[in-house]
């Protein structure tokens, strides 16, 4: 077979419902890696909430993170890193106006920095509880345009926020909106996504479209499995992504799913 791109979600994808990698997969992942074939981790999360599942897997390929706002290769210099970065005036004006937007937490983050207004609350774990006095959020501290903004918001204004950031800052900005319980809105720069960064991997490896598969089980990752020829939703997938994939995984994110497939795809030893 020939080297394959291997471009991965992780929340609902790679990791199972505990948030972290199993025993399975990540031998699999090794083995896929061992046999030529290149595997990229295409997540919404920051930096600092994927290097640990980054070095589990003893990859030294690129990650985007940010949903592609960030592509770099971890713990090294790579002349092909590339950053968007969001202008900071619209950090200061959702700061100013927080009242105005029901803004509960404002976080803005690059590859190594994070500032938020205040810790985060205690049934929000995506973020730090407590935060450092260099780490608090104030147009003095905002000294840079960030890669990624994110808000949690009241849920009753979660639609009317989205839209008035959109009327406000539509041709500067891209939301995606969380799943789950909380009501969080995901800021990057205009025109990102998963496939822009999946398409720049594959380039860089002169890797064609054909040979990219690519895992993904939410809205965030549509753009994604539509731009490769081989998409895989996963069975716990969204039915929207279901829609779009070109393949289902048999068994779900909690039972190895991503791991199955590639083993009976890439025909790996067991």
């Amino acid at each position: 077979m020939e080297k394959q791109l291997i471009t991965l979600d992780l929340d609902g994808t790679t990791l199972n419902q505990a948030s972290s990698l199993s025993n399975t997969t990540i031998k699999t992942l090794q083995a896929a890696s061992n046999a030529g074939h290149i595997v990229s981790i295409i997540t919404g999360r920051p930096y600092r909430m994927a290097v640990d599942i980054y070095d589990q897997l003893q990859l030294k390929t690129p990650m985007a993170n940010f949903n592609g706002a960030l592509t770099h290769i971890p713990h090294q210099s790579w002349a092909g890193e590339y950053r968007r970065s969001i202008n900071k005036s619209i950090v200061l004006d959702l700061l100013k106006n927080k009242d105005k937007y029901h803004i509960e937490l404002l976080a803005v983050e690059d590859k190594d920095s994070y500032l938020a207004d205040h810790g985060s609350p205690a049934s929000f774990d995506f973020f730090p509880h407590t935060i450092a006095k260099n780490q608090i959020l104030t147009p003095e501290s905002l000294r840079k345009n960030p890669t990624s903004i994110t808000i949690l918001v009241e849920p009753r204004y979660e639609n009317q926020v989205k839209n008035q950031l959109l009327h406000h800052y539509g041709d500067f900005i891209e939301i995606g909106v969380w799943g789950g319980p909380n009501s969080v809105l995901e800021i990057v720069s205009k025109g990102i996504q998963k496939a822009k960064a999946v398409s720049y991997i594959a380039n860089y490896y002169g890797i064609d479209r054909s040979n990219i598969i690519a895992f993904g089980d939410e809205h965030n990752d549509a753009e994604m499995l539509d731009f490769v020829v081989r998409g895989v939703a996963m069975k716990n997938a969204t039915p929207q992504i279901k829609g779009i994939a070109n393949d289902i995984t048999e068994f779900d994110n909690d039972h190895d799913g991503v791991a199955r497939y590639l083993t009976q795809y890439l025909k790996l030893a067991q």
